[in-house]
């Protein structure tokens, strides 16, 4: 669906709103909030695509039950955060399945588990991460306006899906590990800052234009790249670019976690210093069979991420935990385990 505006009148929009949002400090609301918890959250995205598959879940003690319930209850999960497409191949339960409807339905059987939800919009068919940002096919053609145009409409068509089954999302990711921007060509970063920042603008604007209270995301991988995130970050506030928090992924290896989390942690803290932004980790991961190491990763940098200065930090997701080893062609970061039982290390969220 794509809602076409007069020339001109999205861009006033835009920096209208941009103008606005600048007149505040912190822009995310949510550091002033002593009363909200600290999120302890898994991405739980393949959940749907691994069900309809006909894999099922056990907890630690070989009892199967509902994979949210064992997040849950088991390992203090109080967050979901669920990838959405734009036009996914529905046959494809890896790679695709997840469009706006399936994503809903998903989100709502978290959030009656108790989950707050974040929800990450690949502006693509498939996959977008640092090596592939490429556009829906149904807007491969467009010029940049159109493009504006169809990201507003996409961003506010997702929200009012959600809103139909009853959920209200927390955050919002603008993008997937935009490190070079998005919706290339036209979006890449080290072409064109200006374009990047103007589509977060207009994916912000549209999640704000359905709920002001849900906060938007920017998010980078490697947290632990401090000049990635000064030209990234920098460089979209320089143009203009409104968001209320910036998103870290960290995926370290058994023998150097220690060190990522130090320079991930030196890196947010002067990103929430420098803008004024709070920081959430929103993907970490480690191999399936490092789960001694991985259980200690997590519980270092859930612990570091919420003992940053002024309450900057807000929470860290797992990515895909409930992955089995080598599902999609070699995955094999996920915590749980060939048998149907996980590792230990989601123990690592525990308190």
């Amino acid at each position: 669906m794509v809602i076409r505006l007069q020339k001109g009148v999205w861009l006033k929009m835009v920096l209208c709103l941009g103008m606005l949002a600048s007149s505040f400090g912190f822009m995310d609301g949510e550091r002033l909030n002593a009363a909200d918890a600290f999120v302890k959250g898994a991405d739980i995205s393949w959940v749907a695509g691994m069900e309809a598959q006909g894999y099922s879940w056990r907890d630690k003690n070989g009892v199967r039950r509902d994979i949210l319930d064992i997040l849950r209850q088991d390992y203090q999960i109080n967050a979901a955060r669920i990838r959405v497409w734009v036009n996914p191949s529905m046959n494809d339960y890896m790679n695709g399945y997840m469009n706006a409807e399936q994503a809903a339905r998903l989100a709502r059987r978290a959030q009656d588990k108790g989950m707050r939800i974040m929800l990450t919009l690949h502006y693509s068919d498939s996959w977008a991460d640092p090596g592939q940002q490429n556009k829906p096919y149904a807007w491969r053609s467009f010029n940049f306006q159109q493009l504006m145009d169809a990201v507003y409409a996409h961003t506010v068509y997702v929200m009012n899906t959600m809103q139909q089954h009853g959920v209200t999302p927390a955050w919002v990711q603008i993008g997937n590990e935009t490190n070079d921007g998005m919706l290339w060509e036209d979006g890449r970063a080290s072409r064109n800052m200006r374009n990047y920042a103007w589509l977060v603008n207009t994916g912000h604007n549209a999640v704000k234009a359905v709920n002001p209270e849900t906060r938007t995301i920017v998010h980078l991988s490697n947290g632990y790249d401090r000049e990635l995130y000064r030209w990234n970050i920098g460089g979209l506030i320089n143009h203009g670019a409104h968001f209320d928090l910036i998103g870290m992924s960290l995926y370290p290896e058994a023998g150097d976690w220690a060190t990522k989390v130090d320079q991930t942690i030196a890196n947010a803290k002067e990103l929430a210093s420098n803008y004024g932004r709070s920081i959430m980790i929103t993907e970490i991961g480690m191999d399936y069979d490092q789960a001694a190491a991985a259980k200690s990763f997590i519980s270092s940098i859930k612990t570091k991420v919420r003992e940053l200065p002024g309450g900057t930090g807000l929470g860290v997701f797992y990515w895909e935990p409930q992955a089995v080893p080598g599902y999609n062609g070699g995955y094999n970061k996920g915590a749980w385990q060939s048998d149907g039982r996980p590792t230990m290390a989601l123990e690592g969220f525990r308190d």
